[in-house]
Formats: C-alpha cells, structure tokens, sequence
C-alpha cells in the first residue's frame, strides 16, 4: 500500500488504491488488526466491527472507476472504542481518501 492515499484517525488507518486504467471490478477490502490491539477475542471483536462498518460504505466503493482495493489497520486504541465511534473514524477517513 505504498502507492494510493491514506488517512489516520485515533482507531484506524485506511488505505486506499485505484488503477483508473483497469476494467471495472468489485473492490476488494482487507483488514489488518495485530496483537498490539490486544488478545485474540479482542482482535477478532474489533475485525467483526470494522467489517459490518466496512460494507455500509462499500457502494461508495463501487462507484470508482477502474479497481480499488482497501486497507483497514486498527490502532490499538481500536480495542477501547465504541462502535459508533468507529463508524464515525471509518467514515471520516474514507471521505479524506475518497478521490473528489
């Protein structure tokens, strides 16, 4: 994820890649949580969240043109949040990336 755009919040850091030049395909989402967000339940709790937050602004995904593929990698202080202010961080760094 070298190449793209990315934005950070205090949970989250997204990553986003777009080849314009490709033929349209559905993008494609990652998650990344490490052990330094906590235990194995943990990690798993917060993967679930971000993936139900994931798929709500998946349509948004889809308009863009050619492949984009996605990266979201949870800070540890993902662990201590609220899913509503996940969503709210997910949503913020989206629309930071997002190409305008």
């Amino acid at each position: 994820m070298r190449q793209g755009r990315r934005a950070g919040s205090s949970t989250l850091v997204v990553h986003l890649w777009v080849d314009a030049g490709a033929a349209p395909a559905p993008a494609q989402v990652g998650f990344t949580v490490g052990k330094a967000v906590g235990n194995a339940v943990t990690r798993n709790r917060v993967k679930r969240r971000l993936r139900h937050l994931t798929r709500e602004h998946l349509a948004a995904l889809e308009e863009l043109p050619g492949r984009a593929a996605l990266v979201v990698r949870a800070l540890p202080a993902a662990a201590e949040a609220s899913y509503d202010s996940l969503g709210a961080d997910l949503a913020r760094t989206l629309s930071r990336v997002s190409p305008s």
